[in-house]
């Protein structure tokens, strides 16, 4: 299970490229763990540090400036996440601290895999994020469906979001964990079931 997502206030690093794919968010030099643990130190691994073999950063990238330290709010272009469906990426971006990302559009199975891993994807289309202040102050209520913008203007956004996924996020659920959830409900229909249909449930 994952932390129930509710309201969130953090700062935000922005990462002004488009189509950034899931081998640029961890490339697969780095998913050599057999857990979760530590996979937040390889992400953007190709664009953060000077050399693969090394960790030297990269002082210009984003995620490496002092005002982006602490964020837990990644802003980037359209279509983010795409390429393989690897699950790495976003076990990436939830060890590193990242509880929400905003962009105009994701890729289908990177949303899902976020939903699941309890990170808010957070999609504005139309509106060019990228041009944000890095190190901007931005809250974020899930019930509500608003984010907003603490800057120098404080502005405000409506956002839209799968009643289901809401749900998973609201709760802190997967999936399975959100149907199991529901195994009250599901024994009754089967002791009724049974009771109409018993052929089915007999021995084999």
């Amino acid at each position: 299970m994952a932390e129930p997502f509710r309201v969130h206030r953090g700062r935000a690093v922005v990462l002004p490229v488009n189509h950034v794919d899931t081998d640029q968010i961890i490339p697969s030099r780095e998913m050599k763990r057999v857990s979760r643990e530590g996979l937040g130190e390889g992400l953007f691994a190709g664009w953060r540090y000077r050399e693969a073999s090394g960790r030297e950063p990269v002082p210009e990238f984003p995620l490496n400036r002092p005002e982006a330290e602490g964020a837990t709010i990644l802003v980037s272009g359209e279509n983010f996440g795409c390429g393989s469906s690897r699950e790495h990426a976003v076990w990436a971006l939830a060890q590193y601290g990242f509880r929400v990302i905003i962009a105009e559009s994701f890729g289908a199975i990177f949303r899902g895999n976020c939903i699941r891993n309890g990170i808010l994807p957070l999609s504005l289309p139309g509106k060019d994020c990228t041009q944000w202040r890095n190190g901007v102050e931005i809250s974020v209520d899930l019930e509500a469906q608003k984010l907003i913008l603490h800057d120098q203007t404080v502005r405000q956004y409506d956002f839209d979001i799968d009643p289901y996924a809401k749900k998973l996020l609201l709760e802190g659920l997967e999936p399975i964990a959100m149907t199991l959830s529901q195994s009250e409900s599901i024994e009754e229909f089967i002791e009724r079931d049974k009771k109409m249909r018993p052929w089915l449930y007999s021995a084999a």
